[in-house]
């Protein structure tokens, strides 16, 4: 997709920095004195030496037209075999060069004809007459065309991420990657942070998703982990003293992927002694800020971001990382409203400790029973057991709660969806889980259709108040589970509830939502010893786990652990968002693919027997690929 920012920073630096006519461009090496993106009408006249990919090709017969690409931009470079002989030998190269040949160019900067300037270009005032060429290397057909508009399927552009990489619109995009990190370090060592690299081989301790195991060939059936964040280390700094840690680190989770998750990812890792919820908030919001201003044209919706707590998250949006660009609120019906008349699937769902909730869609009573099926049949494939739907019409309701509730019913429940002539209102009901899943994704989707969503607009929120502990079933069995790691502390004065009521306590955690996506989270820790190990109890962790897993770390906090807090943002994440990417992998120069394969690399594959014995591991005979993944 298109990127919408600001043409101010796509290019790095000026074309007159970049060129300037009166000395020597700092891009020049042994092979090139200019770029392709760096020539105006400043320079006709000068004699430059250009290298780059050949773009385009335009064949006329006496004269051959080339767009040489480099990173910089395009420059058009004409061969015109009269005037001289080494004219006519550049002209002579140029007939045979063919598409993504590797070029040296020699030649005079001279002025477009008037009427063929492209104001497209930062190079379409000028154009280069050849006078020299050299082939530097040349190119097979490429298996799908270097353009920004390429049809070609996804993992064949992966397979081939090398070619990918030169379209333009990926180059922005990673050149935009640089230009957040660098304002990213920037920024925190401006206040005072210390960058610390904190280790890749490290220890396997349950954080939430599975590890990425590596075997010791030292230390016969033991293992290293490769870090799913440095979430231990980062507390432990703070306990050394280091008072403000950041770290662009690099983690990695062995879970399912999607859109917007990879094997490997990329984090913004920040811890802070002495502080409270605010003072990390403040920090990472104004760098949202600041960031978002220097590397794009979008508009920040609100400023200061709004508070929203997981309750009301949850009531009015179905999920906790809501998209605020828009506003089509969800409402719960209360289950006297949902009682009424003698609609049995209402009915039912509260007997069975459910609920009915719906989703208000303004101006859309008239949708066709087709657009309505198609409704009811996408909320099926999440899960719900159908859509009820009412069309407020001007001849009256259309709905099949008409046969089953009175015109005063109908118009009581109306009232309380707020629903006026002309909407549609969509309901769900069934258990809590299921109407949040289906009708989050329902709002979305109208959001879409209906074109609400302003995505010259980013819209950040924070999402605070959440339990500390939720129920999970596992292998038939309930335990808790830490809503978000086991190191969050609670709300004070909560303490003694973990005895009592733990599923009330409420964590000192705090999420940063952006355009419906969570880009990071952070929260105030645990740091006495007791009050980690009661929590590492609840989570069903035996004595022994406890000190094998975490042991160092609680030894830790007995020698005086400052209070301290912290927050973790999603590199490739938000800059996703920034780009007006569609998937991570947008953003990544060398991402894995959905199914979590290397395309390129055709990663992971087998090794060889003796690097197996080295490490004192054997692969059974059944777990054995059957071929190497060919990525294809």
């Amino acid at each position: 997709m298109a990127s919408r920012r600001s043409t101010k920073t796509t290019n790095g630096a000026s074309a007159d920095a970049m060129n300037d006519a009166a000395g020597r461009s700092p891009y020049a090496t042994a092979l090139r004195s200019v770029t392709c993106g760096s020539l105006t009408a400043k320079a006709v006249g000068e004699r430059v030496v250009l290298t780059g990919w050949v773009a385009h090709r335009r064949d006329y017969g006496k004269l051959i037209f080339i767009d040489l690409r480099d990173r910089y931009g395009l420059t058009q470079v004409v061969f015109d075999p009269e005037g001289s002989a080494e004219a006519a030998a550049a002209h002579a190269v140029a007939n045979q060069a063919r598409l993504e040949y590797v070029l040296r160019v020699e030649g005079v900067v001279r002025r477009r004809l008037e009427g063929k300037e492209n104001p497209s270009l930062a190079t379409g005032e000028i154009e280069v007459e050849a006078q020299k060429v050299e082939v530097l290397n040349t190119a097979k057909t490429t298996p799908f065309p270097i353009a920004d508009h390429v049809t070609a399927d996804e993992a064949l552009r992966l397979r081939y991420r090398y070619l990918d990489l030169r379209r333009d619109t990926m180059r922005k995009n990673i050149e935009l990657r640089h230009r957040a990190v660098k304002f990213i370090r920037d920024y925190m060592d401006e206040r005072g942070f210390v960058e610390v690299e904190t280790p890749i081989l490290t220890k396997s301790t349950p954080e939430g998703a599975r590890d990425y195991l590596v075997p010791s060939r030292l230390y016969p059936g033991e293992f290293y982990a490769l870090p799913q964040a440095p979430q231990q280390f980062k507390q432990l700094l703070m306990v050394a003293g280091l008072d403000r840690y950041f770290q662009i680190a690099r983690c990695f989770r062995d879970e399912d992927l999607r859109s917007d998750r990879q094997p490997e990812f990329t984090q913004l890792d920040v811890e802070m002694s002495f502080v409270a919820e605010q003072d990390v908030m403040e920090l990472i919001e104004g760098m949202l800020i600041a960031l978002i201003q220097q590397t794009t044209s979008k508009r920040i919706q609100q400023t200061p971001f709004p508070h929203l707590t997981f309750a009301d998250c949850m009531e009015r949006y179905g999920i906790d990382h809501p998209d605020l660009r828009f506003d089509l609120p969800l409402r719960s019906v209360p289950a006297e409203l949902a009682r009424q008349g003698s609609f049995k699937v209402f009915h039912d769902a509260i007997e069975k400790g459910g609920m009915v909730k719906g989703l208000r869609v303004p101006g859309q009573a008239q949708m066709t029973r087709k657009e309505l099926d198609a409704l009811t049949e996408f909320a099926k494939t999440l899960g719900a057991k159908g859509l009820v739907t009412l069309a407020l019409l001007p001849e009256g309701p259309r709905s099949p709660l008409t046969k089953f509730m009175s015109e005063g019913e109908l118009a009581r429940l109306v009232a309380h969806m707020q629903g006026e002539p002309g909407d549609l209102l969509l309901f769900v009901a069934d258990s809590e889980k299921v109407c949040n899943d289906v009708l989050w994704r329902l709002r979305v989707r109208m959001g879409e259709q209906l074109g609400l969503i302003n995505h010259d607009v980013m819209a950040l929120c924070w999402v605070v108040d959440f339990p500390l502990l939720e129920v999970i079933e596992e292998d038939g069995k309930q335990r808790y589970h830490a809503t978000h790691n086991p190191f969050s502390g609670m709300r004070p004065g909560e303490e003694p509830m973990l005895d009592t009521d733990p599923l009330k306590v409420t964590a000192r955690q705090y999420d940063i939502i952006c355009d419906g996506y969570e880009v990071g989270g952070g929260s105030i820790r645990i740091n006495v010893p007791d009050l980690q190990h009661k929590v590492f109890e609840l989570l069903g962790l035996s004595e022994e786990q406890i000190n094998e897993q975490f042991g160092h770390m609680l030894e830790a906090f007995e020698y005086g652990a400052p209070p301290h807090g912290g927050i973790a943002l999603g590199i490739d994440r938000l800059v996703m968002l920034l780009a007006d990417g569609d998937t991570i992998r947008d953003v990544t120069a060398f991402p894995k693919m959905q199914n979590g394969q290397d395309a390129l690399m055709r990663a992971p594959s087998p090794v060889a027997e003796e690097q197996l014995r080295d490490l004192h591991l054997r692969v059974r005979e059944d777990d054995k690929p059957k071929q190497a993944p060919t990525g294809e």
